[in-house]
């Protein structure tokens, strides 16, 4: 029997370390810093992916994916639809388990690319609010 999105979610949450947020930011306004600051506070190592700032949340940003030295559970998009493929080739190229698209971000393309790379995508949905919700 299949397992369904949100099972795939629970385990996905409770097995993933590392969070790479693609348009973090330095700002605690912004909803990429407040997600990433919980999720931070829930033990995840938050690693920023912004080229225009030098750390956020106590940790080094890099200016894309292809430059993080370590090993990526999940890549959280906090950028535009039209920025997703950019980052989905990278995710692939690094073989990045999972790709979760926060609310409001939607590529139906570039998550069936992903699929077909054998990555687990979750679109559309908040990973706060999904942690929240299971953990």
């Amino acid at each position: 029997m299949p397992t369904s999105q949100a099972d795939q979610i629970a385990e996905l949450l409770k097995s993933a370390k590392t969070i790479a947020v693609v348009g973090l930011t330095d700002s605690p306004f912004r909803p990429s810093y407040r997600v990433s600051q919980y999720m931070q506070s829930q033990g995840y190592r938050i690693i920023p992916i912004n080229p225009m700032i030098g750390e956020s949340l106590g940790e080094q940003s890099y200016a894309s994916l292809l430059d993080v030295p370590e090993k990526i559970d999940i890549v959280n998009i906090f950028r535009r639809s039209e920025h997703v493929p950019e980052v989905i080739e990278e995710a692939i190229r690094l073989k990045v388990p999972a790709i979760w698209m926060q609310e409001g971000v939607i590529h139906e393309a570039a998550a069936e690319k992903a699929r077909q790379a054998g990555i687990f995508v979750v679109m559309d949905k908040c990973i706060l609010k999904e942690h929240a919700k299971r953990l």
